[in-house]
C-alpha cells in the first residue's frame, strides 16, 4: 500500500528545499554535456546528513540516482530507509540504461522527493506510480519552477521535437550591433564575452547567417580557459556564397559545421563548400531558407544527432526571420554602454519590423545580470498578441 505523506512542518519544508537546491547545483555541473538527455542531480540523505551525491554526466552514462547510490556505497553508507532528492521524475523504462525506479526499490529507500515531473507525456507520472506501489512515499513539486528553468530546452524538445531557440545579441544603447562598415569587435568587455561563451557551451548548436561569416569571420567555438571546444555550427547561406577561406570551413571544427543552402544554389559553389563541410539543400520561403523545415530536420536527428537547443547569434536579418516565424523562445542581449548612431549602422533586429506595439514580441520572466560595465538581459519570448499568464 502506498504511503501517504503527512502535512509538512516548516522545518521539513526548509530541509527539502535545501537538499533540492544541492541536487539542482549538481545537475548544473553537466551543463552542455547531457543532450539529448536532461540535466539531473540527486542527493541521498538520512536526517540532516547527506549520504551520497550524483548527477547525470552525459547520455548513455548512469543516471543521477544511480550515481548517488554508488557514491553512498563508496562512502560506506547504508541507504535502506534513506530519502532521495532528485530534480526529475525517476525513469521507469528501459533505454540506454535500466530503469532508475528498479534501483530505488531495490535499495529500500523510504522516501523520494522530486522537483519536476517527466515532460514526456508518454512517461509522465509512471515513475511516481511505481514507487508509490512499492510503498515509497513520494513528494513532488519541490522547487519545480527552478527545475523547469534548468531543463527548459529539453522540455521543449521532448514534446515538440524541434530545438529550443535562444536569440543572442551584443548591442549598443541605441540598438546597433556594428558600424556601417561592419566593425563590431568588441562591443562588450571581456567578462560579458566569457558569459557569451558559457551560453555557447550550454547549447547543442550555434547558428549565424552568411553575412556574419563574410563580415566577421567568426570561429563560433567555445573558449573558456585554455581549452577550445567546438559545438555544432550552422550557417544559413541560401546561394552558397560563404567565402571558402572562412575559419569555420577550415578549422578543427569543420566536421561539425553544416551550411544550409537553397535548392537553387549554384551547383559549383555548393560542391566547393561540400569539400570542406556538410551541406544541406533546403526549400526556400520568400527567398530565404525555410526555417520551419530546418527546425524540424534539426530536431528530428534522423541523419545526425538531434539539436535540442540552438543559439542564434545573428545577424539582424536572421534574428528578424526567427521572430517573424515565431520560432524563437528566449532572447538574451548583452547591452554595452556605448552609442554608435548613424542610420547605416547595423541594427540588432532587421526585417520589416512589426506594425504595432500589440503585434510585436515581448519578454516575460526577465532576468538581468551585470558583467563589468555591460548588462545581460534575458527572458522568454511571447509572440505578439499574447500576454504573460
Amino acid at each position: 500500500m502506498a504511503r501517504r505523506a503527512l502535512p509538512a512542518s516548516p522545518a521539513s519544508v526548509a530541509a527539502d528545499h535545501g537538499f533540492m537546491q544541492e541536487a539542482l547545483r549538481l545537475a548544473r555541473r553537466a551543463l552542455g554535456n547531457t543532450s539529448p538527455n536532461p540535466l539531473v542531480g540527486a542527493v541521498l540523505t538520512r536526517g540532516n546528513r547527506i549520504l551520497g551525491r550524483g548527477y547525470h554526466h552525459r547520455a548513455g552514462q548512469p543516471h543521477a540516482e544511480i550515481e548517488a547510490l554508488r557514491d553512498a556505497a563508496k562512502n560506506g553508507e547504508r541507504v535502506a530507509g534513506a530519502t532521495l532528492y532528485v530534480t526529475l521524475e525517476p525513469c521507469c523504462t528501459h533505454g540506454r540504461t535500466p530503469p532508475c525506479t528498479d534501483a530505488i526499490r531495490a535499495a529500500g529507500l523510504r522516501r523520494v522527493v522530486v522537483a519536476a515531473t517527466d515532460p514526456n507525456p508518454h512517461h509522465a507520472g509512471l515513475g511516481f506510480g511505481l514507487l508509490q506501489a512499492a510503498g515509497i512515499t513520494v513528494t513532488t513539486g519541490v522547487l519545480a519552477i527552478e527545475a523547469a528553468r534548468l531543463n527548459e530546452a529539453f522540455n521543449h524538445w521532448i514534446t515538440e521535437r524541434t530545438p529550443f531557440v535562444t536569440l543572442k545579441i551584443a548591442l549598443t544603447l541605441d540598438g546597433k550591433i556594428a558600424t556601417a562598415a561592419g566593425d563590431s569587435k568588441w562591443l562588450t568587455g571581456e567578462s560579458a564575452r566569457r558569459q557569451a561563451h558559457r551560453l555557447r557551451r550550454a547549447h547543442d548548436a550555434i547558428l549565424v547567417g552568411r553575412e556574419t561569416v563574410q563580415l566577421d569571420n567568426p570561429a563560433l567555438n567555445v573558449r573558456l580557459g585554455k581549452r577550445v571546444v567546438f559545438r555544432r555550427r550552422i550557417v544559413l547561406d541560401s546561394q552558397a556564397r560563404s567565402p571558402l577561406s572562412a575559419q569555420l570551413l577550415n578549422d578543427d571544427g569543420a566536421a561539425q559545421t553544416t551550411v544550409i543552402v537553397g535548392e537553387s544554389a549554384p551547383a559549383r559553389r555548393v560542391a566547393a563548400l561540400a569539400e570542406r563541410v556538410t551541406v544541406w539543400r533546403a526549400p526556400l520561403r520568400d527567398g530565404r531558407i525555410d526555417l520551419v523545415w530546418l527546425m524540424t530536420r534539426l530536431g528530428a536527428g534522423k541523419d545526425s544527432p538531434p539539436v535540442t537547443s540552438l543559439l542564434v547569434e545573428g545577424g539582424g536579418e536572421v534574428h528578424a526571420s526567427f521572430l517573424a516565424a515565431e520560432l524563437a523562445h528566449r532572447y538574451t542581449a548583452f547591452l554595452a554602454p556605448k552609442i554608435l548612431g548613424g542610420a547605416a549602422a547595423r541594427r540588432a533586429v532587421g526585417g520589416e519590423g512589426f506594425s504595432t506595439l500589440d503585434s510585436c514580441p515581448r519578454l516575460t520572466g526577465v532576468e538581468t545580470r551585470r558583467f563589468g560595465p555591460d548588462l545581460q538581459l534575458s527572458g522568454r519570448i511571447l509572440p505578439g498578441g499574447t500576454s504573460a499568464a
